[in-house]
């Protein structure tokens, strides 16, 4: 007989001992037992099968996710998301394989951490490819064999390459990663008026010297320049090239200004474009 799991599922948000104590009170399920309520689940959909299946290994979640606590991340949310992948290894567990559930979890369990861990440890990504990823997790177990070392040194970066089957400049390029931390731009306003913000050493590109020329030339054409290439064309160019691009209202059509001058709508645009042709060539740098 499979024993009745009554007590409602504990949240690790909130009160993280009470958690721990509420998840050290189910008691572990036999082979037998496990067997029984993962065909019950798979055969019949029962969800309360399921819900024992999640309850009675809520302590391998709190255990694996004790190992990530390195990484700054809140312990509670890390036993969050590793719950989250034990939920989905019993929505995938099959006890016919002769693999008991916590053998089977742990890959479920891990992988949902190491998600979290990747998302939210820093604000840039540090590790993309499953490689990476490889490399970022086994790369900070493997730097605690070398005692009060921050940084690995070049043998020591190839050592470790050697037995993570990487190269060592991927190990070295990871470090460097890993040891970054994240700023904020703006500072802390606690620190008073005279504290200084990485905000407050960015340049700013209004007046970077090319972007200043550049503003004086546009600025150029559009008065002085555009009043001097209007100045160049005949009475009859000048109108028809201010009715059709230098209007406040609605443009001219070229039917209105053949109407105008009684000309064919073909001869207008002729007299367009060739007007536009000479004042690109007068405002043409020299």
């Amino acid at each position: 007989m499979t024993r009745a799991l009554a007590l409602p599922i504990p949240s690790a948000v909130g009160n993280l001992d009470a958690f721990v104590q509420a998840a050290n009170r189910y008691p572990m399920l036999s082979e037998a037992e496990e067997t029984r309520l993962a065909k019950r689940f798979h055969d019949e959909g029962d969800v309360e099968a399921a819900r024992q299946l999640v309850l009675s290994h809520l302590r391998l979640v709190i255990s694996v996710a004790r190992g990530y606590l390195g990484y700054g991340l809140p312990h509670a949310d890390l036993i969050q998301e590793g719950n989250i992948g034990l939920m989905k290894a019993v929505k995938r567990y099959d006890p016919d394989r002769g693999v008991r559930l916590v053998s089977f979890a742990i890959h479920w369990i891990k992988a949902e951490i190491h998600e979290y861990i990747l998302k939210n440890w820093r604000l840039v990504k540090v590790a993309t490819t499953k490689a990476q990823r490889k490399l970022f997790f086994n790369l900070r177990s493997l730097k605690n064999d070398y005692e009060g070392v921050d940084t690995l040194s070049g043998t020591q970066a190839g050592e470790v390459a050697q037995r993570l089957g990487v190269k060592p400049e991927e190990v070295v390029e990871m470090e460097t990663r890993m040891s970054g931390r994240d700023l904020a731009l703006e500072g802390n306003p606690e620190d008073g008026e005279e504290a200084f913000a990485p905000i407050d050493y960015l340049a700013d590109s209004r007046y970077e010297p090319t972007r200043v020329i550049e503003g004086k030339a546009i600025a150029h054409l559009q008065d002085q320049g555009l009043a001097t290439a209007l100045g160049s064309l005949d009475p009859r160019s000048r109108r028809i090239v201010e009715a059709r691009w230098l209007h406040d209202g609605e443009a001219a059509t070229l039917h209105d200004l053949a109407d105008e001058f009684g000309v064919s709508a073909e001869r207008i645009r002729q007299i367009e474009t060739k007007a536009l042709q000479k004042m690109k060539g007068v405002l043409a740098p020299a």
